[in-house]
């Protein structure tokens, strides 16, 4: 009798078991995502946030500007990267750095522009990497080639001179064309109209601690339009006759000068000469509807036709730095003292044991290049 009982137990126990396992299954029966499939870009979004998939069409405002923010909690953003197929591995190694350092929180898009079309490695390989939506963009041919108002003998004769002298890029002609893409048009690209803040992103680079908070929100609930982490001083050879072309621009346009701007950065001797400081435009977090606007189009146009793109080599870094530090107040432009950056050969360590310990920073203080004589 007592064995009949144990056994009745046992089926009952079994029975309820089986009843309760149906139950949870059929409860959490969500369809997983297919991370290599067809669709493998799609994932969802941070807390509070969106993913791809639920991410509404964000109406234009009346001045046809992007709006600095999308529904959600996100900001209306995007990182760029000007890179090409073979540069495949080195740019993996760079969204992994941001990925796991700060975009897995937030999972923001990431544009990938291009003189040629992207092949399908390069896709797939950076698609599986990105948290966000990606997207390819090849480069229009006339903002990637000698303008018609370039003297091509002159510019020809320069890059000889350079390279006789060892100038750093100075007989490449690709060169040339990225910086001027990046001071004139990179920001003017169909697939970046639709943001209004960028991260540029090289390839290559490390971020040495994480980044906790929303580094786009930052720079808009502050009003910053443009930032840096690394400063110094350009290659004289580079950049002979770029200031000069600066002061024939602001005595054209006085208005695009603004107020209250840092001079005092770019000039020791109140903008007659140019000490050649500037911001290492290898990392950039900035308001693309700022580089939009008529003023800095005005100065970009006054300075691709003095010619220096091509008949010295000015760099988009200069470039962009004076655009800031005069036609920007100083208090719209930012550094960024607690992101640790490194783009060969140099570092941006925090300063503040506790701060690099707080956010696991694997940076060594001593490799700072804060303290450098070259820096800014």
């Amino acid at each position: 009798m007592a064995g009949t009982q144990r056994y009745l137990r046992y089926i009952i126990f079994a029975l309820v078991a089986l009843i309760l396992l149906f139950f949870i299954s059929s409860s959490s029966s969500v369809p997983s995502t297919n991370w290599a499939g067809s669709t493998p870009n799609t994932p969802p979004g941070p807390q509070g946030g969106l993913g791809q998939q639920e991410k509404p069409t964000t109406p234009k405002p009346s001045n046809g500007l992007p709006p600095a923010t999308v529904p959600g909690s996100r900001m209306n953003a995007t990182f760029v990267t000007l890179a090409r197929n073979s540069d495949i591995w080195e740019i993996a190694k760079s969204i992994r750095q941001v990925e796991d350092r700060f975009n897995r929180k937030f999972n923001y898009d990431w544009v990938f522009l291009n003189d040629d079309e992207f092949n399908d490695e390069f896709k797939k390989v950076t698609t599986a990497l990105v948290s966000g939506k990606t997207k390819y963009g090849k480069i229009p041919t006339e903002h990637w080639s000698f303008p018609n108002f370039i003297d091509q003998d002159r510019a020809a004769k320069v890059r000889e001179e350079m390279k006789e002298k060892k100038i750093i890029y100075g007989d490449s002609i690709s060169y040339r064309h990225m910086c001027r893409y990046e001071s004139g048009f990179f920001f003017r690209h169909p697939l970046m109209l639709d943001y209004e803040w960028y991260w540029r992103v090289e390839p290559s680079v490390e971020l040495y601690c994480d980044i906790e908070y929303d580094a786009f929100k930052f720079m808009a609930d502050n009003k910053k339009k443009y930032s840096f982490t690394l400063s110094l001083y350009e290659y004289v050879e580079t950049i002979p006759t770029l200031w000069d072309a600066v002061k024939n621009f602001t005595a054209s346009y006085p208005h695009h000068i603004s107020e209250g701007n840092s001079m005092k950065f770019l000039s020791d001797d109140d903008g007659k000469t140019y000490n050649h400081c500037h911001f290492w435009s290898n990392f950039e977090i900035g308001n693309l509807n700022w580089l939009r606007s008529q003023a800095y189009i005005d100065y970009f146009n006054s300075l691709d036709h003095a010619g220096g793109f091509f008949y010295e080599r000015w760099g988009d870094a200069p470039v962009h730095s004076i655009a800031a530090a005069l036609m920007l107040r100083k208090e719209e432009i930012h550094f960024f003292n607690d992101i640790a950056y490194y783009h060969v050969p140099f570092t941006h360590c925090p300063t503040g044991e506790e701060y690099r310990l707080k956010h696991k920073c694997h940076c060594n203080p001593k490799d700072n290049f804060d303290w450098n004589g070259y820096s800014c």
